[in-house]
């Protein structure tokens, strides 16, 4: 069975070639660009085999060591899906271009807010990935938290079950840093964080994960999460059945402060 950067190998080929060819044209070994990035030669060899998905500091730096000003930051953002599982492609760009995004989680914390940490500690449970693989993946599931840095953030509602806060994952530091990290972001001001209690005991959120992303000029698109692989749906009888599981949702969850304070509490008492 072909492997996932099998199949990604002709959206990488360009980047290799051009990157290759650009730097025979100014007469530079690996060794010698590798210098010039900041970067390690077997990384560089890694992206000219099409084993490696350049990230958006690696082109940008290319671009400044070779001289090609934007090249390969433009080929770059073609490619900066390709480190995402296969069925999560589609939503990712419909995530980076959301007026708003609704998100809960059962069981983990959402990428969005997650720490390099706990990013690797989730991501190196795949099965049959390697640890190159595993890196690619929190490079990108980190890079999709750019969204929440532009010039006009998202505004961003997540519910997460409070099984969530006692989970462990990756270990005790992990997790405490972690837990400090969500409930820091749910203090900004386009960021709000809600906890289901387990006092409310079972709830239609036990199914399963899901986005929502809503638009200004477009119907909501939604990503579920499921046991095999995740789901893009735009039909919109199904994008209101979800909106309404997360309103529901809601309306059980702990209001703001409450939520942050219950996530302080596990972080300080389940995880020092």
């Amino acid at each position: 069975m072909a492997s996932r950067r099998d199949a990604d190998r002709p959206a990488l080929s360009l980047f290799a070639e051009e990157l290759r060819a650009a730097r025979e044209a100014v007469g530079l070994s690996r060794e010698d660009l590798a210098a010039r990035l900041n970067y390690s030669a077997s990384l560089v060899g890694m992206v000219e085999g099409c084993r490696r998905v350049p990230q958006a500091d690696f082109a940008a730096r290319c671009d400044a060591a070779l001289g090609t000003p934007g090249t390969f930051a433009r080929m770059q953002k073609r490619l900066r899906t390709l480190a995402f599982a296969e069925s999560f492609r589609p939503f990712a760009e419909h995530e980076a271009a959301a007026r708003a995004l609704r998100n809960f989680e059962p069981s983990l914390v959402p990428g969005l807010l997650q720490t390099p940490e706990y990013a690797r500690a989730v991501l190196a449970t795949r099965p049959n990935t390697s640890e190159e693989e595993v890196d690619d993946l929190v490079a990108a599931r980190l890079g999709r938290q750019a969204v929440l840095g532009r010039e006009d953030p998202p505004l961003l509602w997540v519910v997460v079950d409070e099984a969530v806060l006692h989970r462990e994952v990756g270990d005790r530091k992990v997790m405490h840093g972690q837990l400090a990290h969500l409930a820091d972001m749910g203090q900004r001001p386009n960021i709000t964080v809600e906890v289901v209690p387990y006092s409310a005991g079972a709830h239609s959120g036990l199914l399963g994960a899901f986005i929502i992303a809503d638009f200004d000029d477009a119907p909501s698109i939604v990503y579920l999460e499921t046991a095999a692989e995740g789901q893009t749906v735009e039909q919109p009888s199904v994008v209101a059945k979800v909106a309404l599981t997360f309103d529901t949702l809601r309306s059980e969850a702990l209001p703001r402060k409450a939520s942050r304070d219950l996530i302080v509490k596990a972080a300080e008492e389940a995880w020092t």
